[in-house]
């Protein structure tokens, strides 16, 4: 396949990312219906931090909101003030919370601070004072993940003295699952309790817990509001199945040059790989500055009109090597295009090559490849159904 020339971008591209957004929404009406399945209406966000996991978030964000999405999630304050531009009126939620001197920009962008401590909380408190008006905060309550959040203790402390949110509109309470793609895990039951616990203790606000792996536990863990993440761009959330998410996104990568070796020849630095026999092999434009990792030298694969090439050598920054002995000539020549990922390989199948996850492999993608957005019909899409799970000891509510 031969990259197309009537575009300048295309035309001078090494490599050319595809990104269907037309599948990533039908994830997401996949993800929100396992939801609804349950008998009650309950709402699906979308978390796009990362700049929606390499996807681009100013084009996936208004693309999911035309589906019907109606809240946001981001790590950072930049990446809220970014997808406001593109999203004006509805809740973003920013995840690492609030950061000493950064109330004003919260308030400016009308951006939702996730607070995960008691500091962060009276800090946000004071802004509201300052600016004399009420501020939405969202509470995150730590489970079992022992990373953000606020702890036990200082749940407790919320419990006890409700006062210390006046001035604040509690929008959400949340919590993140530490293990939600091992079904049978037994901490998934443990936070669920925890969970439970805190919000009937602190009742009014919605409520939510099911990150993308989650809402495959069942209802039990879906509450008010569904999280999902990586499963939206594809990302397998249930790593011991067939996938039920839909692919987003293809890789393309130019062949450059193609030359004769004979048998004996090594290809590439350090000499890292040696011919068995005479043949021919390939340079396409595409390397570890592309977030095609070092981690794969010869151990990965690539496709050539639908036929297995392997990578050899070592990763470069910009170029990767492949054995084409066994493609027709005809089929590899140098301007063709070469499947990195699509239909042949996905993001979760090279992870697994690298020895890392598919969410590395889909936020490394590189800013130098030329991106190309279509917007696909898929009347085909995921329709995933939650497994219901019998409540571990104590989950009863």
């Amino acid at each position: 396949m031969s990259v197309p020339a009537d575009n300048d971008a295309l035309r001078r591209a090494g490599a050319v990312l595809t990104v269907d957004l037309g599948a990533i929404a039908a994830n997401w009406r996949g993800l929100r219906d396992a939801g609804r399945a349950n008998g009650r209406p309950i709402d699906c966000a979308a978390v796009l931090k990362a700049d929606a996991y390499g996807t681009g978030a100013e084009k996936v964000g208004p693309r999911l909101a035309a589906e019907g999405c109606r809240h946001f999630f981001v790590a950072h304050i930049d990446e809220g003030i970014a997808l406001r531009n593109v999203l004006p009126g509805l809740p973003i939620y920013v995840l690492n919370g609030l950061l000493a001197g950064a109330e004003g920009d919260l308030v400016e962008h009308e951006l939702t601070p996730v607070l995960n401590h008691l500091g962060q909380l009276n800090a946000w408190r004071a802004a509201a004072q300052r600016y004399n008006r009420a501020l939405d905060a969202v509470l995150h309550i730590d489970t079992g993940l022992n990373r953000l959040g606020f702890n036990q203790e200082e749940a407790q402390v919320l419990i006890n003295e409700r006062g210390r949110l006046r001035g604040l509109r509690l929008a959400l309470i949340m919590s993140h699952l530490a293990a939600s793609e091992e079904q049978s895990n037994p901490v998934n039951g443990e936070q669920l309790s925890r969970f439970r616990a805190f919000v009937r203790a602190m009742p009014g606000a919605p409520a939510s817990f099911a990150n993308s792996s989650g809402i495959f536990l069942g209802p039990d863990y879906h509450f008010d509001l569904l999280r999902p993440g990586a499963a939206l761009y594809g990302i397998n959330p249930l790593p011991e199945r067939d996938n039920p998410m839909l692919p987003t996104v293809a890789l393309h990568a130019r062949v450059l040059q193609v030359r004769r070796i004979d048998a004996f020849q090594t290809v590439g630095y350090g000499g890292a790989w040696r011919a068995a026999r005479a043949g021919r092999v390939a340079t396409i434009a595409l390397g570890y500055a592309d977030g095609y990792f070092r981690a794969l030298i010869n151990r990965t694969h690539v496709h050539i009109a639908g036929r297995r090439v392997p990578v050899i050598g070592r990763i470069s920054m910009d170029l990767v090597t492949i054995d084409v002995t066994d493609v027709p000539e005809t089929e590899c020549q140098p301007g063709d295009t070469v499947e990195v990922l699509g239909p042949h390989m996905s993001p979760d199948e090279l992870a697994e090559h690298a020895r890392t996850n598919g969410y590395e492999i889909m936020t490394s993608l590189g800013r130098r490849y030329a991106r190309v957005y279509v917007d696909n019909p898929h009347t085909d899409e995921p329709a995933p159904e939650s497994e219901a799970q019998t409540p571990a000891s104590g989950d009863q509510a």
